[in-house]
């Protein structure tokens, strides 16, 4: 009679299964891109990109942090990190109408050494109109001066 080999837990932080979309920079190079995360935690997340990370590169990953893994509300994060493992794709997937295609993304895994949450910039709010910038904004000290309204029509 065999036994299974006992696996030993190595991950800190609890990991919680998300599809999210990131931005990835490597620090050291001009290298930009997206993806998405397969799953994340406190301490790291394992994502899949189609920019070409290496194994030991400092990254810094923006994307908008869960609840879960912020305590709080969810807000948009800048996480520095290491990257541990890439695993490349495999060299073609069958889809559902039985055609092969190359999968082009990569695996990678990284280690999260630090956060910075990010505030909605002045700037970045100010560059947007809001919805109220288009209502006429009324005086409420002025609200008596002004005819209330009443109708006994039913909406259609």
């Amino acid at each position: 009679m065999t036994t299974a080999p006992v696996r030993v837990e190595r991950r800190v932080g609890q990991r919680f299964l998300y599809l999210l979309p990131l931005s990835v920079r490597q620090c050291a190079a001009s290298l930009e891109g997206v993806g998405f995360t397969q799953d994340l935690s406190s301490r790291g997340v394992f994502f899949f990109t189609e920019a070409p990370l290496s194994e030991g590169a400092e990254v810094e990953i923006t994307l908008q942090m869960p609840s879960e893994i912020t305590l709080g509300e969810s807000m948009r994060v800048r996480c520095r990190g290491r990257v541990l493992r890439v695993l490349k794709p495999v060299a073609s997937i069958p889809d559902s109408c039985g055609t092969t295609r190359a999968e082009t993304k990569i695996g990678v895994a990284v280690r999260l050494d630090s956060y910075e949450y990010l505030t909605e910039s002045a700037e970045a709010s100010s560059s947007f109109p809001r919805v109220s910038a288009l209502h006429p904004h009324l005086d409420p000290r002025h609200d008596e001066d002004r005819p209330l309204v009443h109708s006994t029509a039913r909406p259609s």
